[in-house]
């Protein structure tokens, strides 16, 4: 198995990962060997994870989560999945065109 998560770090900023074992991998960043910007903003806290059968789906899908704006990201964590279009394209609108 593999996962892509979410922790919401103690200034309420939110950092994803992607792991094959989440429980070793939060630990880690419980304890602050997980990575710099969770290190410096300890404590951290599990707040979202999706579970795949791959790790380069998984990473994927962090890749993805990594380019949403932090509404987005709390809807996703809320279970509010009929917001998520409307906000790609409040995101889309705000930059205006290209």
């Amino acid at each position: 198995m593999a996962y892509v998560y979410i922790l919401e770090c103690i200034d309420g900023s939110y950092y994803t990962g992607s792991t094959r074992d989440l429980d070793q991998r939060v630990w880690e960043h419980t304890i602050g060997l997980g990575a710099r910007y969770t290190a410096r903003r300890q404590p951290v806290k599990l707040v979202y994870a999706e579970e795949y059968d791959r790790i380069d789906d998984a990473f994927a899908r962090e890749k993805q989560l990594q380019g949403w704006s932090r509404e987005k990201k709390r809807a996703l964590i809320e279970g509010h999945d009929a917001r998520l279009p409307g906000l790609s394209q409040a995101r889309a609108r705000a930059r205006g065109p290209v």
